[in-house]
C-alpha cells in the first residue's frame, strides 16, 4: 500500500471498512474473509468462498489465508511471551 492508493487513509479506516468508500470490492471480500477466519463464532461458508474466488486466484487465496492465519497466530503468541511491538508499523490515530 502506498500513499497514492490511499494506504494511510485505509489503515485509519480499516475498522470501518464496511462503510468506508476507500476499499475496493476485492479488498472488502478479503476483509470479510479475514474476519470470518479470525472470529471463532463465524465461518467461511460456501457463499463467501465463492466471492473470494471471484477476486483471487487459488495461489492468492492460499497466500491470503496463510497471512491471516499467521497474524492470528502472532496475536496469541506475542502477548503471551511478552513480545512488544518493534515500531515498524506506526498506525495513525483513530478519528474521533
Amino acid at each position: 500500500m502506498t500513499e497514492s492508493d490511499g494506504g494511510l487513509e485505509k489503515v485509519a479506516e480499516v475498522l470501518n471498512w464496511r462503510d468506508s468508500k476507500l476499499f475496493s470490492a476485492a479488498e472488502r471480500v478479503a476483509l470479510e474473509y479475514a474476519e470470518r477466519i479470525t472470529y471463532t463464532d463465524r465461518q467461511v461458508d460456501d457463499a463467501l468462498f465463492a466471492e473470494v474466488k471471484k477476486h483471487f486466484t487459488e495461489a492468492q487465496i492460499v497466500e491470503l489465508t496463510a497471512a491471516i492465519a499467521f497474524e492470528n497466530f502472532r496475536s496469541k503468541l506475542n502477548p503471551t511471551l511478552g513480545v512488544e511491538a518493534q515500531g515498524f508499523c506506526m498506525v495513525p490515530p483513530r478519528k474521533a
